[in-house]
């Protein structure tokens, strides 16, 4: 996908973080936005500010885990806009602790919104991109996954997130080799980003009643989310700049794209022990303050 100005973006997850930069970078490039996010007050302050740019932009509260909320969003875009050129299955939350200690409730509300998200988003928007190519012989189009380095690799006290992040990654490549079986002029794209400032680490604010914890939190999920606050905090890479690479990515027809490139490492010596058969390795090798931070506090008497 070379060209961004006049075409429309679906954007999930657009009330912050990485979500909220999309919008506004494909405002700047001229874009035409569906916002579609939970919390309705943030979302509404993502178009307003997407619209001071000059972009068109409709908003739709939207929870991606309900596959008939994601239907709704892809026949509200259609119905404005008559086309969809884009789409970032972006919305994501995350939740921390040893993984044995995490509830159904966690598993329900992460693969939930992490991967049934991604899920309802390649079934409801593909179909319809792929119409609107047969409607328009220039037709180009672009989706947009966004797992995590977390997708590459099974940091400890991540269990639930691994597990939605990996299959993300997994379908993402499903999806580019699908579009690529059947000659469609749609790109894919996985966004894999590590330690990025957002409000990923405040993911709790926003889980639903239905899926609250019955009990207070664990130990290590209580250590956990205190170290993965500092770590995201303390990111030095801004989610605008990822945001910046990623349509970069895009323009390049370019499928990995990651928020840091330095940890690759960490990667290519999981992919070395699968293939050689050895043990894990320590998926914090680049960020051993992490893991130290971790067992410290799982010690503490």
């Amino acid at each position: 996908m070379k060209t961004f100005a006049g075409k429309t973006a679906v954007i999930t997850g657009a009330a912050s973080g990485f979500g909220r930069e999309f919008a506004l970078l494909g405002a700047k490039l001229g874009m035409k936005l569906v916002l579609a996010d939970v919390q309705a007050d943030a979302l509404e302050a993502t178009a307003e500010d997407a619209r001071a740019l000059g972009a068109e932009a409709i908003t739709q509260r939207c929870d991606v885990r309900k596959d008939e909320q994601v239907a709704a969003l892809a026949d509200a875009a259609m119905r404005r806009f008559a086309a969809i050129h884009l789409v970032f299955n972006n919305a994501g939350v995350g939740a921390g602790g040893l993984v044995w200690e995490s509830t159904q409730a966690d598993w329900e509300w992460v693969l939930g919104v992490n991967l049934w998200g991604v899920i309802h988003g390649v079934r409801h928007f593909t179909p319809l991109m792929l119409a609107c190519a047969k409607q328009d012989p220039e037709y180009e189009g672009h989706i947009v996954n966004t797992a995590s380095m977390a997708g590459l690799l099974a940091p400890p006290t991540m269990g639930v997130y691994n597990v939605s992040k990996h299959a993300v990654v997994a379908l993402t490549e499903t999806l580019y080799h699908d579009l690529a079986l059947v000659e469609a002029p749609i790109g894919a794209s996985v966004l894999c980003p590590y330690f990025v400032p957002t409000g990923i680490s405040q993911s709790e604010r926003v889980r639903p009643d239905e899926l609250q914890g019955a009990s207070a939190p664990t130990r290590s999920q209580q250590v956990s989310q205190a170290v993965l606050e500092k770590a995201v905090a303390s990111g030095k890479v801004t989610a605008a700049e990822v945001a910046q690479r990623t349509f970069d990515a895009i323009r390049d027809g370019q499928f990995y794209i990651y928020s840091h490139p330095q940890a690759l490492g960490n990667v290519q010596r999981r992919m070395e022990d699968i293939v050689s058969g050895r043990n894990p390795g320590d998926p914090y090798e680049s960020a051993p303050h992490v893991r130290d931070k971790l067992r410290a506090g799982l010690r503490e008497d």
